[in-house]
């Protein structure tokens, strides 16, 4: 039987980073790797017309890492966005538009989830270190981790569990406040937001729409037991009726 089909839409080089004169569509390819590993069909996404009919043959999106978010307020002397490009942000903020119409499980990354919270009309905190001094360091090496606290009755507690998780941190950009229908179910001592879900459900045919998770670290970077259970559940969550593993 066929694997569930999870699209992963690829980032945008607009600038002519590798050539002059030339956009390029590029992705980490740990995305992949750790969606099939997880028993799902990754699918990249390039920037397209017509998004709800992409998203009309997948089972899950998952939206990856990327580029910042435009401040709406003045960021300190000194202090430069790497911004999304136009034209990505708004293909991956329709595919998203979809996803939710269709009902089908969504998980974001880093990017990922803040465009979610976006969406959702939330708001983000554009530069952690101008806007919250309070908080820590969460721009560190790869190969560095801190711990979160995991909210009960979550799913993310379902599938990870309540106990203290160590995860890696990798961005400057955070989730600052939430709009209706998330609720914040995880986060560091400092009081940033480290993961998100959805509380009520889409109303898509496909499904209840109910699985939507948002989480600010990278789980496609760490090789622990609980990157595996992340992209697991929502490899699971993606599988129609009809689809064995």
């Amino acid at each position: 039987m066929r694997r569930p089909r999870i699209g992963i839409p690829l980032s945008l080089d607009d600038r002519g980073r590798w050539r002059a004169d030339r956009a390029y569509h590029y992705i980490d390819r740990s995305y992949a790797d750790a969606t099939d590993r997880a028993g799902g069909s990754p699918l990249h996404l390039p920037i397209q017309r017509n998004p709800a009919d992409v998203v009309a043959g997948l089972d899950g999106l998952l939206i990856p890492g990327g580029g910042d978010f435009p401040s709406q307020s003045t960021l300190p002397a000194g202090v430069e966005l790497d911004l999304v490009p136009s034209d990505q942000l708004a293909f991956d903020e329709a595919l998203l538009s979809a996803a939710c119409e269709r009902g089908i499980p969504v998980l974001g990354i880093c990017y990922g989830m803040q465009l979610i919270a976006r969406a959702r009309g939330g708001s983000l905190d554009t530069h952690l270190p101008s806007q919250r001094p309070e908080a820590g360091d969460h721009r560190l090496p790869v190969d560095r981790h801190h711990p979160i606290e995991i909210e009960s009755n979550s799913l993310l507690a379902s599938v990870l569990g309540i106990s203290p998780q160590s995860v890696n941190s990798l961005h400057h950009q955070a989730v600052g406040s939430l709009g209706p229908g998330h609720r914040a179910v995880a986060f560091t001592a400092d009081g940033v937001i480290e993961a998100i879900e959805r509380t009520e459900p889409t109303g898509g045919p496909v499904g209840s729409g109910a699985w939507e998770l948002g989480v600010q670290w990278h789980p496609e970077k760490m090789g622990e037991d609980s990157s595996s259970r992340l992209f697991g559940a929502f490899i699971e969550a993606c599988r129609p009726s009809g689809i064995v593993s």
